[in-house]
């Protein structure tokens, strides 16, 4: 970063660092401890819309990957749109192998980006829900900043979330996570797939 870049508040954007995702599974056990939300077994990766071949090139990749990975029954891979136009690929994996739904959301990450998609990646996000209860949360990892926020829309309202949930779990995983300081990047995810999911 040069001298006029620091003088205009200038900064380069960190570099994607996709083995962050493989702290999510501590970032689990301390969820659960400390604030009573379990993981659903359910993941998800959003990018920006891809056309025609490439798309059903990446559908194809992402689904050999994971089959491979997974042996004889495959993983349940399931693609969408939502109303904003962005492409969902959503994972499912059974609600106590945090391990193996990371490693599949690692794999897809990597694939897409080396594919030359790395552009179009938004976020990756693995989503929780209350044990005794019925609210949902989503742990968010921002592909272009290598760091990770919660997402936790209040149930039975349009568009609303709890701030003040967000802030705790903020507090409590700053030790296993890289969590996004710039409160202002901490961008809805409204109407992604799976979120809210029983376990």
């Amino acid at each position: 970063m040069g001298l006029l870049d620091t003088i205009l508040g200038r900064s380069k954007p960190v570099r994607p660092d996709l083995d962050q995702l493989f702290g999510l599974p501590a970032a689990a056990i301390t969820l659960q401890a400390g604030a009573g939300y379990a993981p659903t077994g359910v993941g998800s990766v959003c990018f920006a819309s891809v056309e025609g071949g490439a798309f059903a090139r990446i559908q194809d990749d992402v689904r050999q990957l994971l089959d491979a990975g997974a042996g004889r029954g495959g993983v349940p891979v399931e693609f969408s749109r939502d109303a904003y136009g962005y492409t969902w690929l959503l994972v499912r994996r059974p609600a106590d192998d945090t391990a193996s739904l990371v490693n599949d959301l690692h794999a897809v990450n990597t694939l897409l980006q080396e594919g030359g998609f790395g552009p179009q990646l938004l976020c990756s996000l693995v989503d929780f829900r209350e044990a005794a209860g019925d609210r949902a949360l989503a742990l968010v990892y921002l592909y272009k900043r290598g760091t990770f926020y919660p997402f936790a829309p209040i149930p039975g309202t349009s568009e609303r979330r709890d701030n003040a949930l967000e802030l705790q779990i903020k507090s409590l995983l700053a030790d296993d996570l890289r969590i996004e300081e710039d409160l202002g990047r901490w961008f809805p995810v409204w109407g992604a797939p799976g979120l809210g999911a029983p376990s």
